[in-house]
């Protein structure tokens, strides 16, 4: 075949690819959560599967069989289970706008007599209305998808476990990388997968444990409340829990409780946010450390996208994306001081293993 008519077919090919992969991908939408929690729960129970059909010699189906029963027993079910709690939790608040703007008014007054400052202005109150119906609608919506694509989940994860030697020569074959980006590239994904996937609820249900034992020993009104938001603030970076506690505290202080007060914050500084660092700090040993602000914007935008598993999957693009920057800077740029990795663990570990292997 002629060498421009092959090119001709190959660009018709890809183009075909990509325009039937932006159909699918648009009708797919609401159900990608889905999709990526398959592909999550595979990247993280693969290795039991290699080593329940290679070195114990079960069967394919029976050892996928056995890890989806055990996944949904243990993993899926106690996540829509918390997911059910917060959206009951949360649900059960009573959000009245004009009461949260004049209880904030009035503590704002109440600080200002005490400390000479002004907190809320009704310019910046403006938007409590609006964040109570935002807040309700997108409970009820995430809890409803979360069941959904948790069933999705179930069903590829099976596939995916059976045809794990296929699924994984396929993506490989595919991607239009070097051998060593590739391999890079898999290692990395992994890394992130991973920190996400055990890093982001370790940290989040320990911090929201303490702080739920730390607010019923002070006797603050709806602990559970308080920990739950606790849990949902241990992604932003620097202030993190900070945002819950410290206005508990001086809440406590405003109202001429003194000694509550700096226990309150003291418990949110030392136990809370102390427990944060050291959490961060053991984890980062084991998994990817990856940068706070890649978790925190990735997050944001990841929950918009895919619900519940954009949690993992909104950092894990970011990253890619400055994965692909400083492959393409370290490939292509001449004097570029770029590494082909975005993690500080696996990354610069994945070439230099994969370099020493190739030159064996």
């Amino acid at each position: 075949m002629p060498n421009g008519k092959s090119r001709y077919h190959r660009v018709v090919l890809v183009g075909l690819i990509l325009f039937l992969t932006v159909v699918i991908f648009k009708e797919l939408q609401p159900y990608l959560g889905g999709f990526f929690g398959a592909f999550t729960l595979f990247i993280l129970l693969k290795g039991v599967m290699v080593k329940l059909v290679e070195k114990y010699h079960w069967k394919k189906g029976l050892s996928a069989s056995v890890i989806v029963l055990g996944t949904t027993l243990f993993i899926l079910i106690p996540l829509t289970g918390f997911g059910f709690l917060v959206a009951d939790t949360i649900s059960g608040i009573s959000i009245d706008p004009a009461q949260i703007m004049r209880t904030m008014r009035e503590f704002s007054d109440s600080v200002e007599e005490r400390f000479g400052f002004t907190l809320f202005t009704p310019e910046n109150l403006a938007f409590v209305p609006r964040a109570g119906s935002s807040i309700m609608q997108t409970l009820v919506s995430g809890v409803s998808s979360m069941v959904i694509n948790g069933i999705i989940a179930i069903f590829l994860l099976y596939f995916m476990l059976v045809s794990y030697t296929s699924l994984e020569e396929a993506t490989i074959e595919i991607l239009p990388f070097s051998q060593e980006n590739k391999h890079i590239l898999s290692e990395e994904t992994k890394s992130i997968i991973q920190a996400n996937a055990i890093g982001i609820p370790v940290v989040a249900i320990t911090q929201g444990i303490l702080a739920y034992i730390g607010y019923l020993s002070f006797g603050v009104s709806n602990p559970l409340v308080y920990a739950v938001l606790v849990a949902c603030t241990t992604i932003i970076p620097v202030v993190g829990t900070g945002l819950v506690w410290v206005p508990i505290g001086i809440s406590a202080l405003a109202q001429g409780d003194i000694m509550r007060g700096i226990l309150l914050l003291g418990y949110g500084l030392l136990i809370i946010g102390g427990s944060d660092a050291i959490l961060r700090f053991v984890l980062q040993k084991r998994l990817a450390n990856i940068h706070p602000l890649i978790t925190f914007f990735g997050v944001i935008m990841g929950l918009a996208m895919f619900g519940f598993w954009g949690i993992i999957f909104g950092p894990l693009l970011i990253s890619l994306l400055l994965l692909f920057l400083n492959m393409y800077r370290h490939d292509f740029i001449p004097g570029s001081t770029a590494q082909p990795h975005i993690t500080t663990k696996e990354g610069g570990k994945a070439g230099i293993l994969f370099r020493k292997k190739q030159a064996k």
